[in-house]
């Protein structure tokens, strides 16, 4: 069951027009231009002298090769989605680096070697198109599955092209639905029309870069004769419509995105529009009858109020007409959070964490009643869950995995515990010398902060183990326990301390914690990761001489402001795909549609508070840092890989030399488009890490 919110991509505006005059200053704007030939020469330049310190590495050669087999392995699960009779994969190895989707049957799946049947070959297709395509998605239409929209990128980037794809003749259609490379959302009515949000020309196009207008598109038309559904203002994020069905019941939903918080929702009815009187920051879904809303913000209706992160139900027909009477299916309290929710044909599987570990709850209509149950988890590692057919069985797969546990692909049924193993992943590391702890770290305000530890049983606590800390701490986003072959053979299996910092900012208590640290409260989520690595020093699991910090994207952020602020905590620093010149953010790319998070530079009193921590603006040229490593992907089209040019650039000039820097010219936002670049700037990245925080470390910058 989507929700628009969930499938709007980042989209594309990249614009250096209306600079401030203290931008203009900055001598290194030039390296914003991404694809320009000096900039890209500048890369080039930065890539071999990162290559140049890691050809004699023969760790490095060694945990290159190690990581690509853990990467391309044939025994890792193939996930699967149930379309039909078939059951579908899409699995990329050594073959087949692009990857091909695939299908069999679930009798032939729970087999140890089941035959496949190719559907789409993408190496093929590439090689035939002389395209460099990364597969990004396909839409197939519910609940028949006779047509799908296909998403290829190049490279992968963001901006996909979409073509309609006939599964059963596993052909492309000729003269089907086909758009050009753009970002964009799209959704079918029925199979002669489409919901479509993308770039349609002069003025299509949000601030952010995402589409202001989605429209209904009849098949045999061209794209300019589709009908506009609704556009939104051009200060707004974006629009998107989608289809929703559940027992038997039709519901299109479309949603104006304000921002990257607020929305307003409304039902498509008979081709109307009618606007939903629900609050700004809720989250919409249908269950037979029922309007399921889960809400980002406190909601209050005469003498009750509901709290942000509850999920309340209601029969949609009754809610039309004016009925507020809602049941309550989850409540957050102090220590628990509302993370999604998965639909079988009877049953509305509600999971949730607990002190960040997982729970699951099966509800269901009885007689027109909710009635709850507790369901019995393998694990209190991350769970995923997703129906098998929605619309004809309680059938759903749950899949599970901690820090030391592979991945377990079960077939569930709803209404009972009782389940059947379809497969387990490979331990890529033998975990039996490991343990995860739960542990609290009090941060400058008080506020306990939990994380987690991953350590041999028998550690030494003399402050010289090698501690990676993890953190992400943005946009309402998770960390959970889960499995990780690379990081048990690239850092465990060394001697290395994994550690994960549940900090403000991220989703792990619900609204609330992401809450905390929003806007002129940023700093909070900075604080506490700060809070961890002292603890972490403290408790004598490591020294500064020893610890490392790691980040991607808003966790990258987190790095660069790790790096910046407590150089005196740190030996190593990976930012990786970072934002870090935060007065620009807003106008690289997708950047605008994240002010909501961050607040905007451009208004001064806003500007006051994201200037103390933006590392671009807070590096300095007579502080000593710690050893850094700025990685980042010129084909990422969401976050700028100027961030990372920049700062890197600027510390070069500071005459900082414990600088590194790397960027593949592949992967979008993900950073590689293929196993092998994984494995390569996996290797990389540990390397770097290593050979800067192990016991003998030669590297160590003193404060």
């Amino acid at each position: 069951m989507r929700h628009p919110s969930k499938i709007i991509a980042a989209l594309y505006l990249c614009s250096v027009a209306g600079i401030s005059t203290a931008q203009s200053q900055d001598p290194n704007l030039w390296l914003e231009d991404v694809t320009g030939e000096k900039a890209l020469d500048w890369v080039k330049l930065r890539n071999q002298e990162t290559r140049n310190k890691l050809d004699n590495d023969a760790g490095f050669q060694h945990l290159r090769s190690e990581l690509q087999v853990i990467l391309d392995s044939k025994d890792r699960i193939p996930g699967i989605t149930q379309m039909g009779d078939a059951v579908y994969n899409f699995w990329t190895d050594a073959d087949h680096p692009r990857g091909i989707w695939r299908k069999t049957t679930l009798e032939a799946y729970r087999k140890a070697d089941p035959k496949w049947e190719t559907v789409l070959d993408i190496d093929a297709l590439a090689k035939n198109e002389n395209e460099n395509w990364v597969f990004k998605n396909s839409q197939c239409r519910e609940p028949v599955y006779d047509r799908c929209l296909i998403e290829l990128s190049r490279g992968g980037a963001d901006a996909v092209t979409l073509r309609e794809f006939d599964l059963r003749s596993k052909q492309f259609v000729k003269n089907g639905f086909h758009l050009p490379e753009a970002k964009m959302t799209v959704d079918w009515r029925d199979l002669n029309t489409l919901f479509v949000a993308t770039d349609f020309g002069k003025n299509t196009l949000t601030d952010s870069g995402y589409p202001r207008q989605v429209k209904e598109w009849k098949r045999g038309t061209p794209i300019t004769a589709a009908k506009l559904i609704l556009e939104s203002k051009k200060t707004d994020l974006s629009v998107a419509a989608q289809s929703v069905n559940h027992a038997n019941l039709h519901y299109e939903l479309v949603q104006r995105q304000i921002d990257f918080y607020s929305s307003e929702q409304y039902v498509r009815e008979h081709g109307k529009l009618k606007k939903l009187d629900v609050p700004l920051q809720a989250d919409l879904a249908f269950f037979e009858d029922q309007l399921l809303i889960t809400l980002r913000q406190a909601w209050t209706l005469k003498d009750k109020t509901y709290p942000a992160g509850a999920v309340l139900a209601i029969k949609f027909s009754a809610f039309e007409k004016g009925d507020r009477n809602f049941n309550t299916l989850f409540e957050p309290s102090d220590s628990t959070s509302f993370t999604g929710l998965a639909t079988t044909r009877h049953f509305l599987l509600l999971q949730a964490l607990d002190n960040v570990k997982s729970n699951l709850k099966e509800w269901s209509l009885k007689d027109g009643k909710w009635v709850m149950r507790e369901v019995k988890l393998p694990t209190l590692g991350s769970i995923t869950v997703s129906p098998m057919d929605a619309d004809k069985s309680d059938d759903y797969l749950l899949s599970y995995s901690d820090y030391l546990t592979p991945s377990v692909y079960l077939l569930a049924h709803a209404g009972s515990d009782q389940r059947s193993t379809l497969k387990s992943a490979p331990a890529f590391f033998d975990s039996t010398p490991y343990e995860t702890l739960q542990q609290f770290a009090t941060s400058a305000d008080g506020t306990k902060i939990p994380y987690f530890i991953v350590k041999r049983k028998n550690l030494n606590y003399d402050g010289n183990n090698p501690t990676l800390l993890y953190g992400y701490g943005g946009f309402q986003i998770s960390l959970t326990p889960s499995y990780s072959g690379t990081l048990g053979k690239a850092w465990l299996d060394k001697g290395g301390v994994y550690v994960i910092a549940n900090i403000r900012g991220g989703g792990e208590f619900g609204p609330r914690w992401h809450q905390a640290a929003l806007k002129e409260h940023r700093q909070r989520a900075y604080d506490d990761f700060a809070a961890v690595a002292k603890d972490l020093i403290t408790s004598k699991i490591t020294s500064p001489q020893h610890l490392g910090a790691m980040g991607g994207s808003n966790g990258g952020l987190l790095a660069g402001v790790a790096l910046t602020q407590h150089p005196e905590l740190f030996n190593a620093v990976v930012s990786q795909v970072p934002l870090l010149d935060m007065q620009r953010f807003n106008q690289l790319l997708a950047g605008a549609s994240w002010m909501g998070e961050y607040g905007n530079p451009d208004i001064a009193n806003e500007w006051a508070y994201i200037k103390e921590y933006s590392p671009y603006q807070n590096v300095k040229p007579n502080i000593i840092y710690p050893n850094v490593l700025f990685i980042t992907s010129t084909r990422d089209d969401r976050v700028h890989p100027g961030h990372a040019r920049k700062m890197t650039a600027k510390m070069l000039e500071q005459g900082h030399k414990n600088v590194w820097y790397f960027e593949n010219t592949e992967g979008g936002h993900g950073g590689a488009a293929n196993s092998t670049q994984r494995a390569d700037m996996s290797a990389i990245t540990y390397s770097f890490l290593w050979n800067m925080l192990k016991w003998d470390n030669t590297a160590y910058v003193v404060h």
